[in-house]
């Protein structure tokens, strides 16, 4: 088990160009290893030192949540083994969880509270939503491919995250009955912000979203509300997959 600890280590900061070599010897690795629980420790606090600490997050609550959240089961087993390198990795249905940075830097950026009241348009694997409901005190997500939503819903269930309530169907509209919301993540790429997702932030809160062109580099954009006014701060280049809707 030391042995298999040690190669996690090295996964865990791999290289893009790395990624090919890696896919092909997953069916050994799967076969020869077994893998504990201490293994998955190993490579979750390696992620957040090597990740997340020397990229300047700081935040406490952040960092808690992601040295605790398991990513390994929200990702598809068969590349389970890399679930806690330095990218992001397909789930299927043309959809991703995304580079454990980014979640940290977007849940940092949401500046959430233990009271807080937080929604998330693209529940995706589920990930994303166990790490705000660490901080948060209820986290209501979307997401539009029922499948996703529906295996993220019995995962996060089966994890134990009562505050968390997933919703299927088109996240454009946001959740008005449960609004206004405190923080709203979107972790999909939009060309311009949703106006009803902006009539939902509540007084202060801070809306974090990816906007620019498809296809292309948007920038993530923190928004904070003030009265009727918004104040937006672009903080970051990011590549979501685009926001769909119905």
């Amino acid at each position: 088990m030391r042995s298999l600890s040690l190669i996690i280590q090295h996964m865990v900061p791999a290289k893009r160009y790395a990624w090919d070599i890696l896919r092909l010897a997953l069916p050994l690795l799967l076969i020869q290893y077994g893998f504990s629980q201490e293994t998955w420790n190993v490579a979750r606090e390696n992620m957040v030192v090597q990740q997340i600490e020397s990229r300047g997050i700081k935040d406490a609550a952040t960092l808690a949540a992601m040295r605790k959240v398991p990513r390994h089961l929200f990702v598809p087993e068969n590349i389970r083994v890399v679930a806690y390198a330095d990218r992001a990795l397909s789930i299927g249905e043309g959809q991703t969880i995304s580079q454990p940075y980014i979640v940290a830097f977007m849940t940092e950026a949401a500046q959430l509270g233990p009271g807080d009241k937080v929604l998330e348009i693209g529940t995706g694997s589920g990930y994303q939503a166990a790490v705000l409901g660490e901080i948060a005190a209820e986290v209501y997500t979307i997401e539009i491919v029922p499948g996703l939503g529906e295996q993220a819903a019995e995962l996060l269930s089966d994890l134990g995250y009562k505050n968390v309530h997933v919703r299927i169907g088109d996240g454009y509209a946001g959740w008005p009955e449960q609004a206004p919301f405190d923080a709203i993540l979107v972790t999909a790429g939009v060309t311009e912000v949703p106006d009803p997702l902006l009539q939902q932030l509540g007084e202060g809160g801070r809306m974090v979203i990816p906007v620019g062109p498809h296809n292309g580099v948007r920038q993530l954009t923190v928004i904070s509300r003030k009265g009727n006014a918004f104040r937006k701060k672009r903080v970051m280049a990011v590549r979501f997959v685009p926001f769909t809707r119905h």
